[in-house]
């Protein structure tokens, strides 16, 4: 066991469920995340460096729009593959379960 499975164990947060990702998926999101973790660091530099507050504002302003997208990718792809595989399967909790999810989402 991996220690990435170890935390999705231990993790309050985590369902336990996977989902394998083809290349391509996996590949945009893992970049897009990796942009973000880019500009994480670069408001911590601008911090560091006594930035003005709007100026930091307006990059924390692009990090959250960027997490948005990220978001709406990730959720795209979940409805055009696993909601519909479950519901093809006669699973149909699985719509109860986005219903939640999007609840959460739109606090």
């Amino acid at each position: 066991m991996t220690d990435i499975d170890k935390s999705m164990e231990e993790c309050p947060y985590c369902s336990g469920k996977k989902k394998e990702r083809d290349d391509k998926e996996y590949k945009d999101l893992y970049n897009r995340l990796k942009r973000i973790e880019g500009q994480v660091r670069g408001v911590e530099g601008m911090l560091e460096n006594d930035a003005y507050c709007t100026d930091i504002l307006i990059q924390v302003s692009a990090i959250t729009s960027a997490l948005n997208s990220f978001n709406k990718a990730l959720l795209a792809n979940h409805m055009k593959t696993c909601v519909v595989e479950n519901i093809k399967n006669g699973n149909e909790e699985v719509i109860d379960e986005l219903v939640c999810t999007m609840q959460k989402l739109m606090k």
